[in-house]
């Protein structure tokens, strides 16, 4: 065994101070003029290395191997792939590197072999059975360990394939090339461990396990993170320990923090694993502007032993995985870092570190900060010091792969070979340009990221508390800016960071730290005393601040009283560059006055009127606008307003009223004029009519409109007054008994839901129940994305939406109690039951009770009816946005995540700004604040249960009045979904329970605000129907659901399990009163009463009215 030389040889814990560099032998430096770097290379430059202060080299699979996964396919695992040199290079590699303090850090593929490898070769061809045979997975089906998912979709469509040498199915959780070894066996084992003390004995310092989550496989799990994995893993540690000092092994666990610290065991499995959750979240925040993710998952993650260590990094050679994150969470990332599909892949993003974030130097610093500061040990990519670029356009994760950029010499200095013999071709993209970006050149720029980044590493190493110290948050009012301390013995590091692209200004909370003085790291600046425990901060955007605490040293636009007024000088082309600019100015006050934007918080900057599509005669002009809603700190977002202009004495009669639809009056005609929104009474809609029978596509001045028809109705249409209506969401226009135009206020980036779900259930599954589908008008901008402005479908004559046969029926019931004998009485003892247990078990005793028998067939066709929908949608053999999906347990870990999430999250934010609310509430606030760890120990409940159903696309927003009753039968419309999910979440699949959920909240709203607002029932009868309100919601509800349970029995719409189904019913609905709480600073007093209440009624056996009062 060669001698070790490293300088902290005797230091068993060295990985918790080492700053590691990533590298693939083949990308860092050709010695040989072959194309491809080789083992020379590396040596050549390890003086860079040394230089840039990095104290550990990860070499990344160097074996030979057909390179089919680029190298993580191992053809022999005790051998160096002749194209890189010899094990003679290899030893001299480490000689060198220890001679220069630097570590070696090789990777193993423990889980799976190339098929390319003698072992897999000898299996094929063992007798089944044999030692041989079983170094591998085999069967002669392919049914075994279906709960497995697939992890590459983009490539294996399954995780068993066929081998006609061996004639059985082999196990591989990869590519289909790379077999799975078999754990079962005690040779494979054996053989492992040879492997291990070839390299060790050679002076490796440390071996990353790859893909170890998966070594072992059970009937029933999804073959991950199974407890013979850690025993495997302990057998190799204490094998390790007993044989080797100061060596590591670092797990990579592509898993959930719990997961993933199982990989520490008591400190006696691997020293270190990935912490692969923090990684997206730190860049969701910075997109996000709002530390709240980071703060979740660190929260979420478990303490470790005091030998392990988390490794933490930005950018590595595979995708920025996605896995471990929630479908919302990769829907928002994929939208804010990967709006090209081709720079997608599997779960996640195939781009460097710099195009990830648009090569913004504040945020490539930013994030370079929480890298080097978070408790963990940072992890370099190679290239990422000098802001490398990456190409998404070559195969695979290849984009990442390519050439180090040394200079600006051929090939960037990278190899001396003919440029069309090189591995892969160097980076060329303009702003990456090999040629501006490269060591060279950023060596001779003091200003350079290289040059800052050797100035991080250095301070990093000067401060144990960043290796070794504890970590505690601060909580400043202002959620841009995330602030911690590390605390290692005497030494505390305050580091304090804005998020946002504008300043920002906090208030940290220093208890304690009284009479420090603030010394920034990077300058050694001194900053004020911390005098009092609040210390003020201003931060520039993206800014940062490092101190190390030294002790040394004892509204918004406001609504005008005034009409806007707008000038035109014609009548023929109102919307000249003129008008244009003046409604322009007009806009954001007639938006907010109305409450059209989505968010009630945001800065708006400024609205632009992208499209004015006319519509109507001279006498009737209207127009379709496309506006761009510009904010201060969010994206663009698109809208539609349909806008008319009225004249004479209608419009004096607006402007006079001040009616609400009024935007602005125009000025230069003779005649009065106001432009408003919709249109008067009155208004033909032939030219609307026209629009859809006729014309096919209208171009814009930015775009084209293009109208997609249903050639049966055209016919059918004819030329006939119209109206104009509206609702909060949306608005429409009627043109007579025959045609329905819903206009959609906020444009979706794609597929809007509402037009899909029609049109899928309409015409390709031909349920009855919803408005026949029509077609849609689209607008589709100059850059290609495509918008939808709205959908036609039937016009619908119904007698009511279904909440408003709700409130009647919800009267009736109030009425009947008070003039019951036993009206003051309390609610009989079945108030204890809670509507699952009504459904399944009390309802016949129930219903008839409470419910009249209209009430009872009422909500038993609803629940049918809202059944029939889901089996629709779940039919097998639709396209792929529509077919079922079956509830992973991963998939069930990600919505508890979402759950969980949504709860910590807005209680943090409730108790921030209790002092605000109006003392009503104050009261409620307080209780469910104070069930706190109650209700999130209630929530944690959904991991305890395997549920045997299917994900299906759902409406996602079904409260009552978006269903019609026709005095026969049901007609469910807008599936739009939830307005504050993008429109792409909205399209995510989930369980149908969620409408169910959806129902029976809007059930229990409508019933307490029909009490509240009731004007017969006195004060003091409150108090007593409140608990009565819940009796009769209940009761509604247990109807409700067990007719749609009866409906799709035998479907896989539900869990078979019945706690399993409670468990859903009840986490569900505790998830939707959160995520309605989470926007209480737009409701008034009552509205939050009604939800802080509902919140109470789903875990307290008494109403809220009486609970702890």
């Amino acid at each position: 065994m060669p001698k070790r030389k490293v300088s902290d040889a005797n230091n068993p814990t060295w990985y918790k101070d080492a700053i590691i560099y990533e590298l693939h032998i083949k990308s860092f430096n050709d010695s040989t003029g072959s194309g491809k770097g080789d083992i020379q290379g590396v040596i050549e430059k390890l003086d860079y290395l040394q230089d840039l202060g990095v104290t550990a080299v990860w070499l990344l699979p160097f074996f030979p191997s057909p390179l089919r996964d680029d190298g993580y396919d191992i053809q022999d695992y005790m051998n160096v792939n002749p194209e890189y040199g010899t094990i003679q290079d290899f030893k001299k590699l480490i000689r060198e590197a220890h001679k220069r303090d630097l570590r070696i850090i090789i990777e193993l593929v423990l889980n799976h072999t190339s098929d390319q490898h003698e072992w897999f070769k000898r299996a094929r061809k063992a007798p089944a059975g044999s030692a041989h045979r079983d170094f591998y997975v085999w069967s002669d089906t392919q049914d075994k360990y279906r709960d497995a998912r697939i992890i590459f979709k983009d490539f294996e469509p399954s995780n068993w394939s066929w081998d006609p040498e061996a004639k059985a199915y082999y196990w591989h959780r990869f590519y289909h090339h790379q077999p799975d070894l078999n754990y079962e066996n005690p040779q494979v084992h054996k053989a492992l461990f040879k492997v291990f003390d070839f390299w060790f004995k050679m002076g490796v310092d440390g071996v990353r396990l790859d893909a170890v989550p998966y070594l072992y496989e059970e009937e029933g799990t999804n073959c991950e993170n199974l407890p013979r994995t850690f025993e495997f893993l302990k057998k190799l540690r204490a094998r390790l320990d007993e044989r080797y000092k100061d060596r590591m092994l670092l797990a990579e666990a592509n898993q959930w923090p719990e997961d993933a610290a199982e990989y520490f065991g008591d400190g006696d499995a691997c020293h270190m694993s990935f912490h692969f959750p923090l990684m997206p979240r730190m860049f969701m925040a910075l997109e996000m502007e709002d530390r709240y993710p980071i703060l979740d998952i660190l929260e979420q993650t478990p303490s470790i032993p005091e030998t392990a260590q988390w490794a933490i990094f930005l950018r590595n050679h595979d995708e920025l995985t996605l896995e471990m994150v929630t479908d919302e969470e990769r829907d928002y990332m994929y939208r804010m870092y990967a709006r090209d599909p081709k720079s997608r892949i599997n779960l996640g993003i195939r781009r460097r570190l710099a195009p990830l974030l648009g090569n913004d130097r504040r945020k490539i610093e930013l994030m370079n900060v929480l890298l080097f500061s978070m408790p963990g040990t940072p992890v370099l990519y190679y290239g990422d010091e000098i802001a490398m670029g990456d190409n998404y356009y070559l195969g695979d994760r290849d984009g990442v792969r390519t050439p180090m950029q040394w200079s600006a010499d051929r090939n960037a200095g990278f190899s001396r070979s003919n440029p069309q013999s090189l591995y892969l071709p160097v980076i060329i993209d303009p702003e990456y340009h090999y040629e501006a970006i490269n060591v060279e050149t950023a060596q001779s720029n003091r200003s350079s990221l290289f040059w800052w980044m050797k100035g991080m590493i250095a301070m990093r190493k000067m401060y144990p508390a960043f290796a070794r110290g504890d970590v505690s948050f601060l909580m400043p009012d202002n959620h841009k800016v995330l602030a911690f301390i590390r605390s290692y013995k005497d030494e505390h590091i305050l580091i304090v960071c804005n998020l946002s692209r504008f300043p920002q200004a906090a208030s940290l909370v220093l208890s304690g730290f009284e009479g420090c003085e603030p010394i920034e790291l990077m300058s050694h600046t001194r900053f004020p005393m911390v005098r009092t425990a609040a210390y003020d901060l201003t931060l520039n955007p993206h800014g940062y601040y490092m101190f190390k605490l030294h002790r040394n040293i004892a509204e918004e636009v406001a609504r005008s009283e005034v009409v806007p007024v707008v000038t035109s000088s014609t009548t023929v082309n109102m919307f000249d560059a003129d008008f244009r600019s003046g409604v322009e100015s007009v806009l954001p006050s007639y938006f907010i006055r109305r409450n059209r934007l989505l968010s009630s918080t945001a800065i708006l900057r400024e609205i632009n009127i992208l499209e004015a599509l006319p519509f109507g005669r001279e006498t009737q002009q209207c127009w379709l606008l496309v506006v761009a809603v510009r904010y201060m700190q969010q994206p663009t977002e698109l809208y539609s307003l349909f806008v008319s202009r009225v004249e004479g004495e209608a419009a004096t009669d607006i402007a006079t009223a001040r009616r609400p639809e009024l935007i602005c009056t125009i000025e230069g005609d003779s005649k009065p004029a106001v432009l408003i929104e919709g249109f008067v009474e009155g208004w033909s809609c032939e030219s609307f009519i026209n629009l859809y029978k006729q014309v096919k596509s209208i171009s814009g001045r930015h775009g084209v409109f293009t109208v997609l028809q249903d050639r049966r109705r055209l016919p059918m249409l004819r030329p006939c007054f119209g109206w104009w209506k509206e609702n909060p969401e949306s608005s429409a226009v009627i043109c007579g008994n025959d045609l329905f135009f819903r206009m959609y206020r906020r444009l979706s980036d794609g597929i809007n839901p509402d037009a899909e779900m029609m049109e899928h259930l309409s015409v390709r599954c031909g349920y009855p129940n919803v408005p026949q589908y029509f077609g849609a008008l689209k607008y589709i901008c100059s850059k290609g994305d495509e918008h939808y402005v709205g959908s036609f479908t039937e016009y619908i004559h119904c007698e009511s939406d279904v909440r408003q046969m709700v409130v009647d029926s919800v009267t009736r019931f109030y009425e009947g109690r008070l003039a019951s004998d036993k009206a003051i009485e309390k609610a009989p003892e079945e108030f204890d039951a809670d509507i699952f247990e009504i459904a399944f078990e009390r309802l016949d005793l129930n219903s008839t009770e409470v419910l009249t028998e209209a009430d009872v067939t009422f909500f038993t066709l609803l629940g049918k009816r809202l059944g029939e929908m889901h089996l629709a949608l779940s039919r097998r053999g639709a396209r792929k946005d529509f077919a079922p999906e079956p509830y992973s347990k991963l998939y069930a870990r990600s919505v508890y995540q979402s759950v969980q999430s949504v709860m910590k999250r807005t209680m943090d934010k409730l108790h921030q700004n209790r002092g605000k609310l109006h003392s009503s509430v104050i009261p409620y606030v307080d209780m469910v604040l104070g069930r706190r760890k109650q209700l999130l120990k209630n929530a944690k409940q959904f991991l305890d249960y395997q549920y045997d159903c299917h994900k299906i696309r759902v409406h996602g927003n079904l409260y009552l009045r978006r269903i019609f009753y026709t005095g026969k039968d049901f007609l469910f419309v807008n599936f739009e979904g939830y307005k504050y999910r993008s429109f792409t979440a909205r399209r995510l699949k989930d369980s149908g329970l969620r409408d169910i959920v959806d129902l029976l909240d809007s059930l229990q709203i409508t019933a307490l605000r029909v009490l509240r607002h009731s004007s017969f029932i006195r004060h003091e009868d409150k108090d007593m129907l409140e608990i009565w309100a819940e009796v009769w919601r209940r009761n509604a509800g247990g109807v409700l659901l067990r007719s749609y349970a009866d409906t799709v029995e035998g479907s896989d719409l539900l869990p078979k399990d019945p706690e399993a189904f409670r468990c859903m019913l009840d986490v569900f609905c505790i998830q939707k009163k959160f995520i309605d709480l989470r926007h209480f600073e737009a409701m008034d007093n009552a509205e939050l009463e009604v939800v802080l209440r509902s919140i109470l009624n789903i875990h307290c056996p008494q109403s809220a009215s009486v609970c702890e009062r």
